[in-house]
Formats: structure tokens, C-alpha cells, sequence
């Protein structure tokens, strides 16, 4: 699963003319699935979410996590994080998992965050959304997490 992670100071998601989701300061989530994810790996990415340490604790030091602070997290799937652009200009979505996969996912992604205590927001699943939010910082992460017994992302160089 890949998940891009922003820190917000808000964020809201409609569908047509109605908000579906909305939180004050905590972080907006954007969450894609692969073929092999499992729910152990949706737990794995709503765990690391949870408490990634991003939010700022009063000294200018990114110390605390969104769990020890607003607990608020907004999530939102998106296919596209799947998409591959290294040849041509058309991105190719071969690598996203089908929606009959990716929804269950996703929800477990959310169930896990709202049993930690997180309060959740979602997008509406295989909707046309328009997110708006406001990064603090900014601070924008991409986290991965592949399926128990995977090989992980490669380490860049250096």
C-alpha cells in the first residue's frame, strides 16, 4: 500500500455540492492499494499513520505524532498513486488494485485508525471528489508498506 501523508491545517472532500469529509488541524491521507495488499498490510499503514511523528512539539521539532495531539485524519482513496508514468505520457494503472479489492482495504485502513482513537473522515470510495486542504508546513510524506513477507521499497543511495 502507498499512502501520501500531508500534514494539514485543514482538509475537506466533496462529492458534487455535498462535504463528505472534513477535519480541522491534523493530517490528510490519500491511500492506494496493490494487487497483493492484505489486511494485514492495511494495518500495517493505518499503524505507521498514526503515529508517524510530524506534528510539531512546540520547539520547532517534529516530536509528536497526530495519535498524542488533534487525532484527527482524513482519508481518501486514490487509485492514481498506483499509476505508472515511465514510458509514454499515458499513465498505465496495471499496478492498482481493482476497486472489489481496494475498498475493503481502504475501510480497514479507516476501521484501524478510529480503533486507535483517531477521529476519521473519508472520501466517498469510487467518486469523482474534489479534496481541498491546507498543508502545514507543508509536510508531505510517501510511505509504503508492502505485504508481510514482501521485500521492501528499495533505500535511495547514499
Amino acid at each position: 500500500m502507498r499512502a501520501l501523508v500531508q500534514r494539514v491545517s485543514w482538509a475537506r472532500v466533496r462529492v458534487g455540492d455535498e462535504v463528505v469529509g472534513e477535519i480541522g488541524p491534523g493530517v490528510c491521507v490519500l491511500v492506494g492499494v496493490t494487487h497483493d495488499d492484505d489486511h494485514r498490510t492495511a494495518q500495517a499503514l493505518a499503524d505507521k499513520v498514526w503515529h508517524l511523528r510530524i506534528v510539531d512539539d512546540g520547539t520547532g521539532a517534529m516530536q509528536r505524532s497526530v495519535a498524542e495531539t488533534t487525532g484527527a485524519v482524513l482519508v481518501v482513496s486514490q487509485f492514481t498513486l498506483y499509476g505508472d508514468i515511465r514510458r509514454g505520457r499515458r499513465p498505465s494503472w496495471a499496478a492498482a488494485a481493482r476497486p472489489e479489492h481496494a475498498e475493503p482495504l481502504v475501510a480497514a485502513v479507516v476501521a484501524r485508525l478510529a480503533a486507535s482513537g483517531a477521529t476519521v473522515a473519508t472520501g466517498r470510495f469510487g467518486a469523482h471528489m474534489h479534496v481541498a486542504l491546507e498543508n502545514d508546513g507543508p509536510v508531505t510524506l510517501l510511505i509504503e508498506v508492502a505485504p508481510p513477507g514482501a521485500p521492501g521499497p528499495t533505500p535511495p543511495p547514499g
